[in-house]
């Protein structure tokens, strides 16, 4: 009988675990030195696109402490394809509401806020370069802590 129930376990645990595969293709981070990300500090991600007729969600995820002092932080995200010319866009990514807010997955005193390109259709199979930059007047940012790339596999509407 305890056989049994260990099996159960074993089984049910095993589930648990496939259920939470993201299906992600790709996933790194970049840590932040002292908890500072300078002008000079540019996080370069090379991601292998292999199949063109996929669409994929690009999720930036930046965590920062609840000592970060404003309530938005813009980017610079340069992205470079096989082929062709990389463009550098503009992007905000919103930490807090007027009212002072935190906007994101907070636990304790970490934030984790998300910039979603989803369900996006890439051109040319090969390694896509996706380089930040942080883009505002300071030349650091204080209290961020790392910024990571996933890549998967946009789930069919």
């Amino acid at each position: 009988m305890l056989k049994m129930k260990k099996l159960i376990s074993l089984i049910a645990l095993g589930l648990l675990l496939y259920s939470c595969n993201t299906d992600a293709i790709y996933t790194k981070a970049f840590r932040f030195n002292n908890t500072h990300w300078s002008q000079d500090v540019r996080p370069k991600f090379t991601v292998e696109i292999k199949d063109t007729s996929q669409l994929y969600d690009f999720i930036f995820t930046l965590r920062s402490t609840t000592d970060y002092p404003y309530n938005n932080l813009w980017v610079f995200l340069r992205t470079t394809p096989p082929f062709g010319k990389s463009v550098r866009e503009p992007y905000e990514i919103k930490m807090a509401d007027p009212s002072g807010n935190w906007i994101g997955k907070k636990s304790g005193t970490i934030v984790e806020h998300q910039l979603h390109f989803k369900r996006r259709k890439v051109p040319f199979k090969g390694k896509y370069t996706f380089e930040l930059e942080q883009a505002i007047t300071e030349k650091r940012v204080d209290e961020l802590l790392d910024i990571s790339l996933e890549v998967s596999i946009s789930d069919p509407e």
